[in-house]
């Protein structure tokens, strides 16, 4: 367990100094986003010739890590990640990473059931309040499980970290153990894709079937970003956000005057969020916004605090759907590409809320060194994981239409989702249902 300094103020040490407390062996905690930390990193990896076997976990990587850079062979370092961006992508298939299978809302049990060891603890904060605190910034997710069980906590100062409202993600001066001074520097971003005529065309099904008063959780793409801005110039009013990720759509809709969260259960009138991602005008936003309420994962993943709230809405993309309905949405293959995150943590608190709804989206086809092909497939890809299984299935989404499987038997979700796929693999795949019994002959 983490052990504090009573009353007293943390040591001031330099990044050299904090990289000198690890020693081989040790289990590194470097968290998530943008409150991993710079400085200390790369006063680490200035350590490559001195350590062995250290340990680092950590979560979606906004800028290079120069412990990897450092070690491209990872023959010091090992890093094992909760959720890939795309540098951590790169480093995967480049075997220098390994991925941490999870339901994203269940990591802070992890840590406080089944993790071993966090040696040391690294993240950013803003600078220390007048009353002694530390604010983590707009990413609270599993940080406090982290500070709970570490044995010694550094918090690299971040000055332009914006301190943000929710109960957890404030820490005091008393439980930490060492400070060091980060760099005046501005907040990665995470730049948005512009939205395709397919993005559009997904959005625009989804959009219809959002009710006034509905909550809405929405994922990280094209897609989901699309359809916030449907949503954005539509008549639709008095919505509700208790999501995972808050991203620029949803924080949009709030200055729009679109988000009142008047008909929420759980933290009426606030927009509910784990962590936040996106431009500096968001980050902004969410500025000390007593509008807005952080908490960590178990707070807004698990499913049944998700279903307390009526019309839920989940917005989630995926990449592949075979013809019974499973998704895959975290892997090509058995090429890792990001993780299951929260994805069936929302489809399952959003089929169980009263009125919800959860929808799947993705477009029909993919293009692959110059040849186009179906992301409807009679069976998954050898090797991809399933994210969202058959089971827990509700809404499926392409530029073709929507359909919802829920009570469908197996024929009767094929040929739902072959009238998904694009017109050019439909008679394919049809055939091939057939020919492998997920259609009978016999029927239709």
């Amino acid at each position: 367990m983490h052990t504090t300094t009573g009353g007293k103020t943390p040591r001031l040490i330099s990044p050299e100094q904090a990289a000198a407390l690890v020693r081989p062996g040790h289990w590194l905690d470097y968290t998530t986003g943008f409150n991993q930390p710079d400085v200390f990193d790369r006063a680490l990896a200035a350590r490559v010739g001195e350590l062995h076997d250290v340990n680092i976990r950590n979560c979606l990587s906004m800028r290079p890590r120069a412990v990897i850079e450092a070690d491209p062979d990872s023959s010091i370092f090992r890093v094992f990640n909760w959720h890939f961006s795309g540098y951590d992508r790169k480093q995967h298939d480049a075997g220098r990473v390994s991925y941490i299978p999870c339901n994203l809302g269940e990591i802070p049990d992890y840590y406080r059931r089944f993790i071993d060891r966090v040696d040391i603890a690294v993240m950013k904060a803003a600078p220390m309040d007048a009353d002694g605190y530390f604010n983590l910034g707009p990413i609270c997710i599993w940080h406090p499980a982290v500070i709970e069980r570490a044995t010694v906590l550094v918090l690299e100062i971040a000055p332009q970290m914006p301190p943000v409202v929710g109960p957890q993600v404030r820490v005091h001066r008393s439980h930490v153990d060492y400070l060091i001074e980060g760099e005046d520097a501005p907040m990665p971003e995470l730049p948005n894709t512009e939205a395709s005529d397919v993005d559009r065309a997904v959005a625009r099904l989804i959009a219809n079937e959002v009710e006034d008063g509905a909550c809405l959780q929405v994922g990280i793409g094209g897609m989901p970003n699309a359809v916030t801005t449907l949503l954005l110039h539509s008549g639709v009013k008095d919505l509700g956000i208790h999501t995972e990720m808050l991203n620029d759509g949803l924080v949009e809709l709030y200055r729009a005057g679109r988000v009142s969260g008047a008909r929420k259960a759980t933290d009426r009138g606030l927009v509910t969020y784990s962590f936040s991602l996106g431009c500096r005008a968001t980050y902004d936003t969410l500025r000390d916004n007593d509008d807005f309420m952080c908490r960590p994962v178990e707070d807004t993943n698990l499913p049944d605090i998700i279903a307390r709230n009526d019309r839920v809405v989940a917005i989630n993309n995926t990449t592949q759907v075979d013809l019974q309905g499973q998704a895959a949405s975290e892997s090509d293959g058995h090429r890792h590409i990001s993780g299951t995150g929260g994805q069936l943590q929302f489809v399952r608190g959003a089929y169980a809320s009263r009125g919800g709804k959860s929808f799947i989206c993705l477009a029909s086809t993919y293009e692959r060194r110059g040849v186009r092909k179906s992301r409807i497939m009679p069976a998954l890809t050898p090797g991809n994981i399933v994210t969202t299984p058959r089971s827990d299935m509700m809404y499926v989404v392409t530029e073709y239409g929507i359909v919802n499987l829920k009570g469908k038997s197996v024929p009767e979700r094929a040929k739902a989702l072959i009238g998904l796929a694009h017109p050019d693999f439909r008679d394919e795949l049809e055939r091939e249902a057939r020919e492998r019994g997920i259609i009978p002959r016999s029927l239709f």
